[in-house]
Parts: C-alpha cells; structure tokens; sequence
C-alpha cells in the first residue's frame, strides 16, 4: 500500500469519525430523557438544601446566642466559687487541649504503626485480615462503650471510681485509633509501587525504604488523616463525663483528678441550671461556640497543610 493510500485512508477515518461527532452532538434528547434528567437535578438539589438548612440554623443559633457571652473574662477565668453570672471556661479550655494531646500521642503512633503493617507487611496474611476487622469493629461502637472500656480498666489498676483526664484520653485514643488507621492505610497505599521497587533494588532493607521514601512521601496525607481524627474526637462527652469526669477548678495533672472539658461543660451548664438561668444558657451556648470554632479550624487546618508540606518538601 503506497503512502497516498495510507493517507486517503487516515483521511475517511478521521471525516468518519467527525461526522458521527457531529451526528451525535447535533441529536437532541427526547421529553423523556429531560425529564428525568430534570428530576435528578431537583432531587439533588432538594437533598443539598434539606442538609444545608438545619447545618445552617445550628451555627447561626451557636453564633447568634454564643455571641453574647463572648468576653475576654470567658477565657481567663474557671468557674471556681461562682455561682450564677460571671466565670468562664478557660478551666475546661485547658483540659481539652490537654486531654486531646494525650490522645493524639497515644492513637496517631499506634494507629499508624497499625496501617504500615497492614499496608506494607501483612496485605494477605491472617493476622492482617482480623486486624482490618478489628478496626471495622471499633468504628462503629458507640463512643459510651469505650469510656466503659477505659472506665473498667481504670478501675481494676487503680480502685473503682477513679476519674482522670489520662482515662479520658485513653477513652478517646480507643475512638481515634480506627480513624487514623483507615485513613493512614488509604494514603500509604497511594504510594506508587515504583518507588518501593527501587528503593529495594538497591539494598535498602524494607523498613530503611519506608522510613526515607514511603512516609516522606505520604507524610501530606497521613497529617491530614490524624488532624481528621483529631477532630473527630474533640467533641466527645459521653466518655469523658464518665471517665474524667467534671470540676470547677483548673487542673494541670492528667494522671490526677477530675478534669473539665469543652463538652463536658457545655452538658453541665445547660443541665443543671442555677437561679441564674440565663447566666448558665449563656455560658453553654459560649462553649458550644467556642467548641465549634475548635472544630472549623481543625477542618481547615486539614485542608490546607498538606499542600503546604508538599511545597516545603519540594523546596528542600
């Protein structure tokens, strides 16, 4: 075949396949298929509006009513010795960012140690497979059955009826593990195989090449998982109501003594109402705010550092 033949061929082909472009872009759907298609769209539309409606009365309502309460003796100030107006929550403050960071140092080590061997190790093996179902298992217990985990253990260590902010954290850590273990495993298998291959093709043993290329790699990702399980967890009270239990006071000792959190004294506050009740609805609705703020900062800080640690990485 000469080259104009192949030429005149390529031709046809191409006018053949513009004309069926043509044919199908100029074809009009039927009544029906727009119908449908319009009913779609309105079902879609009406599910958006049904979730963003109540989504956007709550955060009004958190705003609007929250909002009043908002002063500067609210985040310097327990509510130690105060009985109807006045006080704040820096007590309750505290103790969350406290218990938080135990958990974090107690779930993100031991949930990604958990997807690194799931991912990396134990893909087929038996351990690998009730491992995954484990985790499937503790995502979907209520949170109130391991503040009883944590309660139980705490109790058998150190005499029933201890509370701490370290049995909140190890309550809340039993929460967070699965979190960070599913979305730790998912990340680090977007790893591309090549670069494993090749860091074992040249001698490197296994765990050399996931410490230098594997979690550098995935390093954006995992953070963004453990900041989700982060605030995943933030809002728990169930758990903490019964495992660290509530105070007035500021304590600093997580391993001693009740301790106060956010969601802890937001229940406190709207529950057992003084002569004051519009001091104590004041404070609630503080707290839920100021708890939701915690939350939308999270959310974001999720978002936005993963592109900003593969940016410094790629400027090193």
């Amino acid at each position: 075949m000469s080259i104009a033949e192949l030429v005149k061929g390529g031709e046809r082909t191409a006018s053949g396949r513009g004309d069926a472009v043509t044919t199908l872009a100029a074809s009009k759907p039927s009544p029906a298929r727009r119908a449908k298609n319009a009913l779609a769209t309105g079902a879609v539309v009406a599910a958006v509006v049904l979730t963003a409606v109540p989504l956007t009365l709550v955060i009004w309502a958190a705003i609007r009513r929250g909002s009043e309460r908002l002063d500067l003796t609210l985040f310097t100030h327990s509510m130690r010795g105060v009985v109807g107006a006045g006080g704040g929550l820096l007590h309750a403050l505290t103790g969350t960012l406290l218990i938080t960071a135990a958990t974090a140092a107690i779930a993100i080590p031991l949930g990604l140690s958990t997807a690194i061997y799931l991912t990396e190790y134990g893909s087929g093996g038996r351990l690998a497979a009730i491992t995954r179902r484990a985790v499937d298992i503790m995502v979907s217990i209520p949170s109130i059955v391991a503040g009883l985990a944590a309660y139980a253990l705490f109790s058998l260590l150190l005499g029933p009826g201890t509370r701490s902010g370290l049995a909140g954290a190890v309550a809340l850590a039993m929460i967070m593990i699965p979190v960070v273990v599913r979305s730790s495993e998912e990340v680090l298998r977007l790893v591309p195989a090549d670069l494993r291959e090749a860091g074992l093709a040249l001698g490197s043993p296994k765990w050399r090449v996931i410490r230098k290329i594997v979690l550098p790699t995935a390093l954006p990702g995992l953070t963004a998982g453990a900041v989700l399980g982060v605030a995943r967890i933030i809002g728990e009270t169930a758990p903490l109501l019964l495992v660290a239990g509530f105070t007035d006071a500021m304590n600093y000792n997580l391993a001693e003594g009740r301790m106060a959190t956010l969601p802890v004294f937001i229940y406190t506050q709207w529950s057992s109402k003084g002569l004051d009740t519009a001091a104590y609805d004041q404070r609630a609705w503080a707290g839920a705010l100021v708890l939701m703020a915690v939350v939308v900062v999270l959310q974001l800080a999720a978002r936005a550092l993963p592109p900003q640690i593969a940016k410094i990485r790629r400027n090193r």
